[in-house]
């Protein structure tokens, strides 16, 4: 018995010591998060340093002290996985975009965003994934098979425009801000489930076939998704106006919100359909009828809940990222050829460009000859800053990255080691020196923009609590009735403002009655009723 309790008693000690690390390494990760917040507050004057950057810098510092400390042997507090990243960290950020949208802006440009956002990246996908090809099979980057080239294309084509929109004021470029803004989000989605369609691609056989069955089978992902995300919102809505939890607890309201928030995101997982999509939608529809069905303490709260969750999320990501660029493990498999590994991140770089502005202009200008409104037409100079905006690499490119090319946040062939190195450089660079010169390129391209009135808003969003999804408190059906040409006529003239007009009547007769919404919640004493009333 005595070597059997020792054996135990070794087990337990060395489990202890292990847990006592772990919490060590959790106490100094949260301690960078809270730096992280008071720094980014320190420079947020010069709206120069964001908080991406200021994370970065920070997880960068702090990769060197740990790689000293441990004698060059890590550069990590903690392990990333890719699991923990699409499991934990991207629902908040995502269902948040969704949750906070300016709706108006975001439908009214609906056509527009989705060209960028679904269209653009396929297009950005082909030329990165072509110029990769050509490119890479004439230098020595390791066993790269065409499902890794096709999966670069997607990992590269998602971009991250945070920094262009913590400098752009939504009052006063609200055209400029809803596309970048749509776009971005729309082309997370569209990356993601692009990258999950390459992984169930038969490479052996490609044919007219298997090609057919690619593109249907990423429309089916991106409508099916698109269509959860939306029955899951309108159920939360629908249980929370019949059963009223805040008659008794607006924890319970918050509760109900946040969980089915998440469980939209889950279901798409295990339905395997895009989860990012499905959270998205679900956060616009239960900013548009949820929100209103909940208490005004619960409306405030949910409001600053998924806004810190997402804050969080993100700064946790952009710490890790700059800890992570110092991992020996990965550089060691590219030491022997820096010449190489440089090589390789500025041609990918060059090819992020090329790709950006291969859809950029060209459906600027189609979109442009669809809008009879010189003040709807995207401007040259705007159509350079979506460019510019999309040239940043973020969270989502570094976690398919590590899901293609890593197995448990570790890897041992050359080659994939070279594609995680080459990712890591490509984020550091295009979100600290692109990032940087944002400011000043949007200032001289903007030097003077105007600021527009009330048209533009959206107060149904969760920042306020006035305007019905695409409409204006002050349009009236009288206003709409006046000079409104006949139905096919109008959409075929103006199809979105068509569509947005017949949306609203159906939403009003049929939609708010049963799923809630500003105006249509019973009254109930402490409950959530609109001050105007209808």
């Amino acid at each position: 018995m005595t070597p059997i309790l020792s054996f135990v008693v070794s087990k337990w000690q060395a489990l202890s010591t292990s847990d006592h690390a772990s919490v060590v390494s959790i106490n100094l990760f949260v301690a960078l998060l809270c730096a992280c917040i008071v720094i980014g507050h320190l420079l947020e004057e010069t709206r120069w340093m964001n908080e991406s950057i200021t994370a970065l810098l920070i997880g960068l510092f702090t990769g060197v002290i740990i790689l000293l400390v441990s004698g060059g042997k890590s550069s990590h507090l903690l392990l990333f996985s890719e699991d923990t990243f699409f499991i934990y960290l991207l629902p908040p950020i995502i269902f948040n975009a969704g949750f906070q949208v300016k709706k108006k802006q975001f439908f009214v440009n609906f056509i527009t965003i989705m060209l960028f956002g679904a269209i653009g990246t396929l297009v950005s996908c082909f030329i990165i994934s072509l110029g990769a090809f050509q490119f890479f099979k004439k230098m020595d980057v390791g066993s790269l098979d065409i499902a890794d080239i096709l999966a670069i294309g997607a990992i590269f084509a998602a971009t991250d425009s945070v920094c262009t929109l913590q400098i752009l004021n939504q009052d006063e470029t609200p055209l400029l801000y809803s596309l970048v803004f749509g776009e971005g989000v729309v082309n997370d989605a569209t990356s993601v489930v692009l990258f999950n369609a390459i992984q169930s691609l038969d490479i052996s056989n490609v044919d007219a076939r298997v090609a057919l069955h690619f593109i249907g089978s990423f429309f089916y992902l991106f409508s099916t998704s698109t269509l959860l995300g939306v029955f899951v919102g309108l159920l939360s809505a629908y249980v929370i106006k019949k059963l009223y939890f805040g008659r008794h607890s607006t924890d319970r309201e918050v509760a109900l919100m946040i969980l089915m928030a998440y469980l939209s995101y889950m279901l798409a997982e295990l339905l395997d359909l895009s989860g990012i999509l499905t959270v998205f939608f679900c956060g616009i529809v239960m900013s548009h009828y949820t929100w209103h069905n909940v208490t005004e303490s619960s409306r405030v709260t949910t409001k600053h809940a998924f806004a810190t969750l997402s804050f969080i999320s993100e700064t946790f990501i952009f710490v890790y990222v700059g800890m992570d660029a110092l991992d020996i493990e990965k550089w060691s498999f590219v030491s022997d050829s820096p010449g190489t590994s440089v090589a390789v991140s500025a041609i990918l770089l060059g090819l992020v460009m090329v790709g950006r502005a291969a859809f950029v202009f060209p459906l600027s200008f189609l979109s442009n000859l669809a809008k009879k409104s010189s003040g709807e037409k995207i401007t040259f100079r705007e159509q350079v800053i979506i460019w510019w905006a999309g040239l940043m690499r973020g969270a989502v490119s570094i976690a398919l990255a590590y899901h293609q090319f890593t197995r448990a946040g570790h890897t041992q062939l050359r080659g994939n080691a070279m594609m995680i190195t080459s990712t890591i450089t490509v984020v550091l660079f295009s979100t600290m020196v692109f990032g940087l010169l944002t400011k000043p390129l949007i200032n001289c391209l903007i030097p003077h923009p105007k600021h527009t009135t009330s048209m533009i808003s959206d107060p149904a969003t969760p920042k306020s609590l006035s305007v019905p999804l695409l409409g204006s408190a002050q349009e009236s059906e009288l206003d709409l009735a006046i000079n409104r040409p006949s139905s096919i006529r109008a959409l075929l003239a103006t199809p979105t403002h068509t569509v947005h007009r017949y949306w609203r009547k159906f939403d009003d007769a049929f939609m708010r009655p049963m799923f809630g919404g500003r105006g249509f919640v019973p009254f109930v004493p402490g409950s959530p009723t609109e001050r105007g009333g209808h």
